[in-house]
């Protein structure tokens, strides 16, 4: 069975990107375009992993990442932030909300699939 990856992000050409990417390593791929969207997928779905980013309407990322942490259903899905949030004090509010890690835009696609296996244990 495909492993199932939900990325939460505003952008959609963000969302082709990744998709695309994502499907061609073998991965089933959903999505949602907010924070509120994200939580009510991930709930229903079940993902085994959440690629979230951080500015988003209706609910940010760190609130969506705080409530999926806080819910026994969704505690131990993993999350990697993916955001154009930089500075250290992003980062280290992102690590304590719960995130397994941090990327920041633009990024490297190779780095960003060994961060998402990592994750997933199979790095």
């Amino acid at each position: 069975m495909k492993k199932k990856v939900l990325i939460v992000d505003d952008d959609p050409i963000i969302i082709e990107v990744l998709s695309v990417r994502l499907k061609m390593t073998g991965f089933e791929v959903l999505s949602a375009a907010n924070g509120k969207e994200g939580l009510e997928k991930a709930n229903r779905e079940h993902p085994d992993l959440i690629i979230l980013d951080v500015i988003m309407p209706e609910m940010n990322g760190f609130e969506t990442c705080r409530h999926l942490k806080e819910d026994p259903k969704t505690k131990d899905i993993p999350v990697i932030m993916l955001t154009s949030l930089s500075k250290e004090k992003d980062l280290e509010k992102g690590l304590e909300k719960g995130a397994d890690c941090f990327i920041t835009k633009p990024f490297n696609s190779a780095d960003l699939m060994f961060e998402i296996k990592t994750a997933m244990g199979e790095a």
